[in-house]
């Protein structure tokens, strides 16, 4: 007895011949039966399709037959036709193979033989895992068959990136739509975030920059959020990108979350792409700032004993920090989402990104001009902070139209490609140092009063740096002001002046 016979007796003899050919190569997981159960629950009761279209699509069905079926049935029925056994009919002679398995007669049978339409779904789930797990199987083949071909124009690591990409295409088929959901839905999701925001009193909703007034402008870093942040050269990006990595790293402590899951509880796992400085002198960044001794006095080996007890110190401790560095120059925005995923799948997760900095990506070679290209990169930068549920940092060049302006504070329109940047990013922030343009400004010795004004105006700037948010989607836009010591690359909280009322308090 064949397997449709044997899986349920009403349905003719036979699987259909393009089934059959299928089957002489060894046995791939499917169920017939499933499969026959699902139609005919969509026969019986087209709303059921409604229900399912989200899992099952034409090419899960194992049998070819049925994958047509189900083409033909759920085109009538988004036109709004009445779709069964006996519609179907008409057009039963167009669905190759139907006609070995008895022709119209077999839809008959489907529709008759579906035992209940509150199993839809359960059927569906069933015939969808199934379909993955054929993938699967294929995928591995596929990965086999190119490792064999053995082609000199193809690296081993570049068949690693594309089998992951691959095996993340197919990983996000089993994640379903959520499409409408009723205003109730929405109406306790918002009060359960409020109740959690009243519960912190006062306290960050996202991960803590360890600096305080930029974390009080922005409520902390947010899950899914992509922040740009943007300077020119020498005003600080990178050191502020390495001081927020340094400070979440440092802070990271696991445990138990508010969900009762296992997790991060502070700070968090960080991932940093240096397309343009190499891991050494990140870390020697990070180092310097950490151990407080000058980056140049790092670099020359002109340390005393005591700093270099410090270096070392510091050293020791970063060695706990989960601060992971790629620096891989030149990645296509492809291969940064794969790193990525793959950091996010180990054992402590990943809580932070940076990529220093967004023009030095890649894109995937499709788009015919710089500007499209940065647009696919701001939006795959966006896609991974979705994806992965992680806040993004991206750092981005400015034009040189700053330079040419009285005053030179950056504004939105200054970033490069600006369009997509400011489009996709949901806050843009700047680093700004008067302090470096008003050094470049110093009047001649002879000039007595330009002199006295300078030095005035440098005294205000000194160790000061300004930290423009000129988006922020979900909140205010503003400057705040920051420390910045450029003998340790360290931008730190900037110390209020104490109020002192009149009884001297």
């Amino acid at each position: 007895m064949n397997e449709i016979a044997a899986l349920n007796p009403s349905l003719p003899m036979g699987v259909s011949p393009e089934a059959e050919a299928v089957e002489q190569a060894p046995t791939l997981p499917h169920n017939i039966e499933a499969e026959q159960q699902l139609l005919g629950a969509i026969l019986t009761s087209n709303d059921v399709l409604d229900r399912v279209d989200d899992l099952v699509k034409p090419d899960h069905f194992h049998d070819p037959v049925h994958a047509e079926i189900f083409t033909m049935a759920a085109a009538r029925i988004a036109k709004g036709l009445q779709t069964d056994a006996t519609t179907l009919k008409t057009f039963a002679s167009d669905i190759p193979g139907l006609k070995e398995l008895g022709g119209a007669e077999y839809l008959v049978k489907l529709q008759l033989s579906a035992i209940a339409t509150s199993a839809a779904r359960d059927y569906a789930q069933l015939i969808h895992d199934l379909a993955v797990r054929r993938e699967l199987i294929d995928l591995g083949n596929r990965v086999t068959d190119r490792a064999r071909a053995m082609r000199d124009d193809v690296a081993p690591d570049d068949q690693i990136v594309a089998a992951e990409s691959e095996l993340f295409a197919l990983a996000s088929t089993g994640s379903t739509n959520k499409g409408f959901q009723s205003f109730l839905h929405a109406l306790h999701d918002a009060v359960h975030m409020a109740n959690e925001a009243y519960n912190r009193q006062g306290g960050l909703a996202g991960v803590s920059t360890g600096l305080t007034d930029l974390d009080r402008m922005l409520g902390g870093l947010h899950k899914s959020d992509l922040l740009i942040l943007a300077g020119r050269p020498s005003m600080g990006k990178t050191s502020l990108a390495t001081n927020v990595a340094f400070n979440v790293a440092k802070a990271y402590r696991e445990g138990i979350k508010e969900d009762g899951n296992q997790g991060t509880v502070d700070g968090g796992v960080v991932g940093f792409f240096s397309l343009e400085m190499s891991s050494a002198q990140l870390a020697q960044r990070i180092l310097s700032e950490a151990a407080e001794v000058p980056s140049e006095l790092i670099r020359k080996g002109d340390l005393n004993e005591q700093e270099f007890q410090r270096y070392l110190k510091a050293a020791g401790d970063l060695e706990r920090c989960p601060l992971y560095i790629d620096d891989t120059p030149a990645l296509p925005i492809a291969q940064v989402a794969a790193r990525a995923r793959r950091l996010k799948r180990s054992p402590k997760g990943l809580d932070l990104l940076i990529i220093d900095y967004l023009q030095l990506l890649k894109g995937s070679g499709k788009s015919d001009n710089r500007v499209n290209e940065v647009s696919e990169i701001t939006q795959g930068l966006k896609a991974i902070a979705k994806e992965l549920d992680i806040p993004v940092i991206a750092l981005s060049q400015l034009s040189r139209q700053v330079e040419s302006r009285e005053d030179k504070r950056p504004q939105l329109s200054d970033l490069r490609e600006s369009g997509s940047i400011e489009q996709d990013a949901d806050v843009v922030m700047f680093v700004y140092r008067g302090e470096y343009y008003k050094e470049r400004e110093k009047p001649g010795e002879d000039n007595l009063e330009a002199m006295t004004k300078w030095q005035q105006d440098m005294e205000q700037l000194h160790g000061k740096a300004e930290v423009i948010i000129g988006k922020q989607r979900h909140g205010p836009v503003g400057s705040v002001e920051l420390a910045f010591e450029g003998r340790f690359t360290r931008f730190g909280n900037l110390a209020h002046p104490r109020h002192v009322d009149s009884d001297g308090y």
